[in-house]
């Protein structure tokens, strides 16, 4: 069975698949959304190219990650999750915020990119703290803008930047990341210039809530 761990137990039978090393965080880049090889390559430094090549044959094997061809380039594959893999956002995304406790600053020098705050984001969602007023917030983190929309009682993320938000808030990926930690908190970072939002103070306050920075 190789590196399977025999055991008839669905959690078990999941770690077969993506409990190696490198396997979620390929899982991550693509939650993001699709991404050829050297992208992935380039924006998981350490893994390698042979195990990057591992990591995704063994997932698409398995069903996880599709390919699919890039118009104008005939050698090209684009890597994107399957219906299997994107059941995987909320598990992921949960593994994240309960991560989130256990960093500090001694992790605060390592790798870090405006695209994971596009995770982080979805991560710090507090359920019960959903407005039931419909909003669009605007988070610009480094060099990449995603928005929140609050719907109907529901949250929906999309990639770039929207006209008119209720909330604009600015800051580079780290810092981002310290907030959702819990390391710096939104008042220190608003005082420093760290953060800076622009909005209506009901709507700051709606967000903040909903982010379970309050």
């Amino acid at each position: 069975m190789g590196r399977e761990y025999g055991q008839f137990c669905g959690l078990a039978a999941g770690l077969d698949i993506i409990g190696e090393r490198w396997t979620l965080l390929v899982v991550r880049e693509l939650l993001i959304g699709p991404a050829r090889f050297n992208g992935l390559l380039q924006n998981l430094p350490g893994i390698g190219p042979n195990l990057l090549t591992d990591r995704l044959r063994m997932l698409t094997e398995r069903g996880v990650v599709k390919q699919s061809s890039v118009a104008g380039d005939g050698r090209a594959r684009l890597y994107g999750l399957t219906e299997a893999g994107e059941e995987l956002r909320f598990p992921v995304l949960g593994l994240a915020r309960w991560g989130l406790s256990f960093l500090d600053s001694s992790d605060a020098d390592g790798e870090s990119r405006a695209e994971w705050g596009f995770l982080a984001v979805q991560a710090m969602i507090v359920r019960d703290e959903i407005p039931d007023v419909d909003d669009v917030y605007e988070f610009k983190v480094s060099d990449e803008t995603f928005q929140i929309h609050v719907r109907d009682g529901e949250v929906f993320f999309e990639r770039g930047a929207v006209d008119e938000p209720a909330l604009t808030i600015e800051c580079d990926a780290k810092t981002f990341i310290r907030v959702g930690a819990g390391m710096l908190s939104p008042f220190q970072a608003i005082a420093t210039g760290d953060v800076r939002i622009k909005g209506e103070p009901d709507a700051v306050l709606r967000c903040s809530l909903m982010l379970g920075l309050v």
